[in-house]
This record gives C-alpha cells, sequence and structure tokens, in this order.
C-alpha cells in the first residue's frame, strides 16, 4: 500500500471497531469507560478531516531560461543605443584643434569623391600641412544615388559635410570650396577660383604645395554623340538626381494634359536608360518600382502607357558580373516590364527622339528612332579640364588618354610627390567607387609611414651627434645601442608595399526588392540574386555608409518610404 494511503486505510478500521453491530451497539458502546469514548471520537474526528499527501513533479525550469534571455536582450539594446548616443555626442562636440605647424610640408587634396576622402579618413594631420580644395563641400555616397531620383532616399541622407569630418581630425585642415582651373607643376601652386553664387572682392588666388594628390574624379563621357549633352540628363552628382526626379513628374503631369494626342503620350511616358553597367541598371530598377508601387495608384491615366527602356552597346547588362546573374537580372526585368535593348548604339539625340543603330536578326545593321519623355545617360567617364592640362604638362603623359598614368604607388608618371586616386588615374583597375576607396586609404598609410621615417631619421642624425660628444666609452655605447634599435625601426617603416586592389566583390539592385551580388569566396565566386540578396544589399551599403548619421537617415527614408509611399510632387 502507498504511503500516502496509510491515514485512510487507519480511519476505516477506527471506524468499523467504533460502529458497533445494530444489535449489541448500544450495549458495547456504554460499557466503555468515559473517557476511552471521548478518545475515540477524536481520533476519528481527525483522521477523518485529513487531505491525503499527492506527490508534485517539480516544473521544468524554461521560463527561467526566457527571462535571463528578455534581460540580456533589454541590457544589449540599452548598450546598443548607449553607443550610438555617445557616438552622436562625440561628432556634435568635436575637440579643439592645434593650429597648423609652418615647419611641415604642405599637403594638397584636390577633390571630396571616394580617394580623397579614404585618404583624409585614415591620414594622421599631424604630420602635414593638409589642404583640401573642392567644389562641392559634402562628401556623396554614389552607390544609393539612384535612389534619390524617385524619392526612396532623400538626397541629403547620403550626403556628409566635409566640414563635419575634418573637424574631427588630430589637427585642423584648411578646406576651399573652389574650383581648380590649373596645376603649374613648375611653380608647385594650383590656381582656384570661387565659382558660387556669391563672390567676395577675391574670388581667384594660388595654393603652394609640397606635395599634392589628385582625386578630382571624371565627367560624363558622351563620345562625341551629337545632342546628348543638350538634351539628355546624367546620374553623377546631387543635382542630377533632382533634375531627373522633377522631370520624371513633368513627364507624367504633361502626359495628362486636356487633349493630349495618345501618340504624345506615349512619347512622354517612355523612360530610356542608356547604360547597362551597375547605374543604369539601378536606376531603371527604381524607377520601375516608382511607378509599381506610387505613380500608377495616384495617377492611373498612365497605367497602360508608361514604359521603361535600356539601352547597351554590349551583347548584355551588367558584363562584369557572372552569367548566371547576367541571365537572371534580364529575366527579372522581363517579368517587370522593363524592355532591355543591346547591341544597340545611340547615334544622335534630338529633342524628342534618339537615332540608334542596332543589329537585326539576319545580322544586318537598321538605323531607327525611339522616341523618349526622359533620357538618362549612365554610361562612360571623361577628363576633367584640369587633368587634362596636367597631361600636356608632363612628356611622360604624352600617351594618356584616360587619364592620369600612374605606378604601382600612384605616384604620377613624369611627376615628383604628385599623386593622382580614383576616376582620374589609370591604375588598370575598373573606375569604380571600391577601387578609389582602396586606392585613397592606401596612400593615406603610405604618408603615415613617410611621415615616421623622416621622424626617425631626424632623431638617428641627434643621436649621431650625441654619441660625437659623449664624454666616456659608457655614454657612446649607449647611444649606439638606441641607434641600432632606430635603425631596426627604419628599415621597418621603409618597407612599404606597392597598392594591390582586393576585389571585395559586386553588388546591383534590379528592382522588385531583388539584388544580385557576385562575392568572392575562397578561390572561386559566390553568385546569387532573389529577395534575401536585396537585405544583404540594403545591410550591406548601411554599412558602407560614411557615418552614424548617414546610416539612421538612410534606414529613416527607407522606412518612410515603404510605409507613406514615395512622394509624387514637384519641386
Amino acid at each position: 500500500m502507498a504511503p500516502n494511503m496509510r491515514p485512510f486505510a487507519a480511519a476505516n478500521i477506527l471506524a468499523k471497531l467504533a460502529r458497533p453491530s445494530p444489535a449489541s451497539s448500544r450495549a458495547q458502546w456504554t460499557s466503555r469507560p468515559v473517557f476511552q469514548q471521548m478518545a475515540l471520537r477524536q481520533s476519528i474526528r481527525q483522521q477523518s478531516t485529513e487531505v491525503p499527501k499527492v506527490a508534485v513533479k517539480p516544473k521544468k525550469k524554461r521560463a527561467g531560461f526566457f527571462r535571463w534571455t528578455w534581460r540580456l536582450s533589454k541590457l544589449a539594446a540599452v548598450g546598443g543605443a548607449g553607443y550610438v548616443g555617445y557616438g552622436i555626442w562625440e561628432m556634435r562636440n568635436p575637440d579643439d584643434q592645434p593650429p597648423p605647424d609652418p615647419s611641415k610640408k604642405t599637403l594638397v587634396i584636390l577633390g571630396t569623391g571616394w580617394g580623397a576622402v579614404s585618404l583624409l579618413k585614415k591620414l594622421d594631420t599631424e604630420n602635414y600641412n593638409v589642404i583640401v580644395i573642392s567644389p562641392r563641400n559634402y562628401f556623396l555616397f554614389t552607390p544609393l544615388l539612384p535612389s534619390c531620383t524617385v524619392g526612396t532616399i532623400e538626397h541629403r541622407s547620403i550626403m556628409e559635410p566635409i566640414r563635419n569630418f575634418l573637424r574631427h581630425k588630430k589637427a585642423s585642415v584648411k578646406f576651399y570650396e573652389a574650383e581648380a582651373n590649373k596645376i603649374d607643376y613648375e611653380k608647385r601652386v594650383i590656381h582656384i577660383s570661387d565659382d558660387s553664387d556669391i563672390k567676395g572682392d577675391v574670388h581667384k588666388t594660388e595654393v603652394p604645395f609640397d606635395m599634392l594628390v589628385v582625386g578630382v574624379g571624371a565627367e560624363n563621357a558622351t563620345f562625341g554623340i551629337p545632342g546628348v549633352r543638350e538634351h539628355g540628363l546624367f546620374l553623377k552628382e546631387v543635382g542630377d538626381a533632382q533634375r531627373i526626379r522633377n522631370r520624371i513628374m513633368d513627364c507624367c503631369e504633361t502626359a495628362t494634359f486636356k487633349d493630349q494626342h495618345p501618340d504624345e503620350i506615349k512619347r512622354l511616358l517612355h523612360m530610356v536608360v542608356v547604360g547597362g553597367g551597375p547605374t543604369g541598371v539601378e536606376f531603371a530598377g527604381e524607377l520601375q518600382d516608382f511607378f509599381n508601387s506610387d505613380l500608377k495608384k495616384w495617377i492611373p491615366d498612365i497605367t497602360d502607357s508608361f514604359k521603361v527602356t535600356l539601352v547597351e552597346a554590349l551583347p548584355n547588362v551588367l558584363p562584369m558580373f557572372s552569367k548566371q546573374l547576367i541571365d537572371y537580372t534580364e529575366k527579372t526585368f522581363k517579368e517587370e516590364t522593363i524592355t532591355i535593348r543591346t547591341k544597340t548604339m545611340v547615334k544622335r539625340v534630338t529633342e524628342k527622339f534618339i537615332e540608334a543603330e542596332s543589329v537585326g536578326p539576319d545580322g544586318k545593321k537598321v538605323l531607327e528612332k525611339i522616341p523618349y519623355g526622359l533620357l538618362v545617360w549612365a554610361t562612360g567617364n571623361a577628363l576633367r579640364p584640369v587633368v587634362k592640362d596636367l597631361i600636356n604638362q608632363l612628356p611622360a603623359q604624352a600617351d594618356s588618354r584616360r587619364g592620369l598614368a600612374v605606378n604601382e604607388y600612384l605616384v604620377v608618371k613624369g611627376a615628383e610627390n604628385v599623386w593622382a586616386v580614383g576616376d582620374c588615374a589609370v591604375a588598370n583597375y575598373a573606375p569604380t567607387a571600391q577601387v578609389a576607396a582602396q586606392e585613397g586609404a592606401w596612400l593615406a598609410r603610405m604618408f603615415n609611414q613617410m611621415a615616421k621615417t623622416t621622424e626617425v631619421q631626424a632623431k638617428l642624425g641627434e643621436l649621431s651627434l650625441a654619441q660625437e660628444k659623449a664624454p666616456n666609452k659608457e655614454a657612446r655605447d649607449k647611444v649606439f645601442d638606441e641607434i641600432k634599435d632606430l635603425q631596426k625601426v627604419l628599415r621597418k617603416v621603409k618597407q612599404i608595399n606597392p597598392f594591390e586592389y582586393t576585389h571585395n566583390g559586386s553588388l546591383a539592385y534590379i528592382g522588385s526588392d531583388k539584388a544580385v551580388a557576385d562575392i568572392p569566396w575562397f578561390v572561386g565566386n559566390f553568385a546569387t540574386g532573389g529577395t534575401l540578396t536585396y537585405f544583404f544589399w540594403r545591410s550591406a551599403y548601411v554599412s558602407m555608409c560614411f557615418s552614424t548619421r548617414n546610416r539612421i537617415l538612410v534606414c529613416v527614408d527607407w522606412v518612410k518610404s515603404k510605409v507613406f509611399g514615395r512622394d509624387v510632387s514637384r519641386v
């Protein structure tokens, strides 16, 4: 019998003993002593009211695990918020900077693009008197510029004021918002001018330099095709994105004007993108998203006439990607009703149509007219005038056509103490933001090592004099040991490896919340495309944004456009 059932069994036995048979119950009960009767009654009463004890199984401690996980999550959230908050406070409250040291060399950096800003980011400005010259006082995160053309992201979210950045360097950096008109290599001066709308008494001057880094980038190439610059829109600067945004809405509103002819409506709503690289593909995808998500909701009259066409002279789009991703992109564009015209070369551009030469099914070349409302030219780079002028000054650059030819240390051939980075330099690499950023970072490390070399050599000179004036052998030996140590440091510092580009992969957004990625993976490449790749594309670009401010603003813009839609008003 189970132990917890014993009280009930004892109670039953006592109850039977206490309950006499009907015939003799009265006699048996009254024959017992009174105290025995009372004790028996009390025992029966206690045992009959006793509750049996049931064994309770111990509960599993799952609640404790979830409770601690929740606490750690809250702690991590608070810590992350504190870290971001401190970063914002630090950004808003820069420390005082020491003034320039006249005894140090003057390093002039032209431009505020990927190469120049990557250089400034890692450069120890205490080693030089640094001067930055650029017509724009901000850094632009160009990979997200196509998103600005349709309002997915506001343009100021991908702009970082250059002065905010320079104020956080160890030593002060001079910045001049000006256009570099000419580099006089012989006199070692740069002629600059203030091209802003408001000019002071002095709006042209010269800036001398000891060391020069040219990072002015490139301008849009039209390949000598008539009408491109007059009628087409480019996609390289913030102003370009704003003009495209206004032109899209102009075409839509004009197409809905009263009594507009159907042929004219089709022309106005035909958006043509020339260039099948990442910029052209991303813009075409963003434009089709804009139409599918917003334009046809608010302007339903244009639903049947809106069309996007991508024109590319090569046999396929995204030539730097793998064949698998090229096919996936073309298939996705077909699903999105974006027309791809490969092997099509633009010959002339007028106000209302494009003359293009394409190869027909029979292999013959066909010249046709393509009407358009918006033309975006997203292909080719050309030299800026200041770079052309410098090339003409250097005999060693006589054969340079695409930019300043540089050696493996990014030194401009035929020049001394002049370097070039980014799209204005020819270093046997593709003119991409990734290449320019790595060139700038490498150049900063080299400049820091050069400054350290100069510092060590100065100390060696001082120790050499100290050894000559040492009073005894013990003092001379002590100085000699210091000289040997510094010589070891000098040998290490002088070992500067030439620049070598490391490809980190290629990304492109193709519309409909899909992206493609071609990423190096061990000895091969990892090619992927789809919605998951789209989230990777977003996270990669957010992490690559210049500052915490940019990252927060970009994420807020994405949420805002998803919840409220893109703005269809015209500014």
